[in-house]
């Protein structure tokens, strides 16, 4: 089935990815709050970062909610971060872009799991260094599992095993000589298996315009953020994660314009 047979029904679900996104965006950045400060994300309810208010029903609804509480907690007042309903919208709109560019399909629901891990762990390491291992973990049992209904030869398979064995294997040894060369740690271990992730999802040329396009997002962060945090580490993760969702979602386009530039 597409959605694409049917115009009322491209519109129902468009809609029905919409609302489902913007409630994943507001989970997943919860799961990332609770990551980064060392809390469980799957069991207890949210709760207030500042006074541990348990949230209720109406303190819930994406977007909505923060409205309406003119962006406070309703128990202590304490003004929230315009983050949550800023990362709701986007993983709303990154959801509705998902399912167009790759419809109801298998190939959609193994991406769309992609885009979440890389979704919490950009969040993870922009305020506590860490990108977790839990977030590779799904990302390849997601791509084997989905493997098999995907697949169209041992060659494309193999291919995507070659670039995420190349790309991971070859940072972690440009990293073991920059560490030795600069006398501290170059790149962290979690980009490097990151990479050996994106390498599975994207092969070959994909990985290598993401890590091009990572290497310019993080120069474009970096400026921008220049002279705010003079003394913080620059974690990589999040330059790395926009390249990597924005070439999954966008790859094939922006090959083809960049190399009618050549």
């Amino acid at each position: 089935m597409s959605i694409y047979e049917y115009q009322p029904m491209l519109i129902f679900f468009v809609i029905v990815a919409a609302v489902f996104g913007a409630v994943m965006g507001s989970f997943l950045n919860c799961a990332a709050w609770r990551i980064a400060h060392g809390e469980s994300f799957v069991k207890g309810r949210s709760h207030c970062p500042e006074c541990g208010h348990t949230l209720g029903a109406s303190e819930l609804i994406p977007v909505l909610s923060y409205v309406i509480q003119k962006g406070r907690c309703k128990a202590c007042g304490t003004k929230l971060s315009v983050r949550y309903p800023i990362t709701e919208v986007a993983f709303s709109c990154i959801t509705v872009i998902c399912l167009l560019r790759f419809d109801l399909t298998i190939l959609c629901l193994r991406n769309y799991i992609f885009i979440c891990c890389l979704f919490v762990l950009f969040f993870t390491d922009l305020d506590d260094m860490i990108i977790p291992d839990g977030c590779h973990i799904v990302s390849i049992a997601a791509w084997i599992v989905a493997q098999p209904f995907l697949f169209t030869g041992w060659g494309d398979t193999a291919l995507s095993v070659a670039a995420a064995f190349l790309f991971g294997g070859g940072l972690l040894g440009v990293s073991l000589v920059m560490d030795r060369v600069l006398g501290r740690d170059s790149l962290g271990g979690g980009d490097i298996k990151l990479f050996f992730v994106i390498g599975l999802y994207l092969g070959m040329i994909g990985t290598l315009f993401t890590m091009m396009l990572a290497c310019i997002v993080g120069l474009i962060i970096h400026g921008l953020s220049k002279g705010r945090e003079k003394n913080r580490e620059f974690p990589f993760g999040p330059s790395i994660a926009v390249a990597a969702a924005a070439m999954l979602l966008f790859g094939q386009p922006l090959i083809a314009w960049y190399g009618s530039l050549i």
